[in-house]
């Protein structure tokens, strides 16, 4: 992906101060600005090197005051090689068949994700998503985005990842799973994929969002070594977690 001859002005705006969503007695504002326009992709890319994520049409980053906790990460797809509790998962959803769609909703897939929701987040902002907000959150991308599902042998569907192909990996925006095969670590498997998936298209890099030290529910994305994070100096590989 070569940059656009033409890169318009890029604007940056910050919300409001809200309710951190991870950390408890914590506020969270975020500086986000808009994808849109024959640069998206390119845009997209850059910014998800410098720790942006996308939600939507727009990407953001966390940018409160007095707090640093949100860290970018991303796993080195090229050099990962699962350990043994990892090849056990591998082998548990083995049977698991998954195919790439295009970034259209079906009720099928809100379905499960309305389970998954009450299942896993049932207090979270997500839990009362209806099938408008659903197809909107699937399907309002001006760049490069896919969906994997994964499904039974008998083709029940059992796993959905939306992911984003940047120019250096894929990132990894929102999945959810089957909550009655939670034993199986499902959520683990699709990450798994992706890493394998990324390896396939000789893309470097996996995104995983944000890991936080202190948040339990992200103590997983640190079993994908090696693991890198963004720091003020850049990417480098996070020795503690790899």
């Amino acid at each position: 992906m070569n940059k656009p001859p033409d890169t318009p002005l890029v604007r940056f705006y910050k919300t409001p101060t809200m309710r951190c969503p991870y950390l408890e007695g914590r506020q969270e504002q975020l500086v986000f600005t808009h994808l849109r326009g024959d640069n998206a992709d390119y845009l997209h890319s850059v910014l998800a090197q410098a720790g942006f994520r996308r939600s939507h049409n727009i990407v953001y980053r966390p940018d409160c005051d007095g707090c640093a906790a949100c860290i970018p990460v991303r796993v080195r797809a090229m050099d990962f090689a699962p350990g043994r509790s990892l090849r056990r998962v591998l082998r548990r959803n083995a049977e698991l068949q998954a195919s790439t769609v295009a970034p259209v909703a079906t009720a099928e897939q809100y379905e499960l994700f309305a389970r998954y929701q009450s299942s896993r987040h049932e207090n979270g902002s997500m839990a009362q998503m209806d099938f408008g907000e659903y197809r909107s959150m699937v399907e309002d991308t001006p760049v490069d985005t896919l969906l994997i599902e994964y499904r039974e042998p008998d083709s029940v569907l059992c796993g959905v990842a939306l992911t984003d192909r940047l120019r250096d990996g894929l990132s990894m925006v929102y999945s959810f799973f089957e909550p009655e095969t939670a034993t199986r670590s499902p959520g683990t498997f699709i990450i798994l994929d992706h890493i394998a998936r990324a390896r396939a298209l000789a893309l470097p890099y996996v995104y995983l969002g944000y890991w936080i030290a202190d948040c339990e529910k992200m103590a997983y994305k640190c079993r994908f070594a090696p693991l890198e994070i963004l720091g003020r100096n850049g990417w480098r590989l996070d020795a503690g977690r790899s």
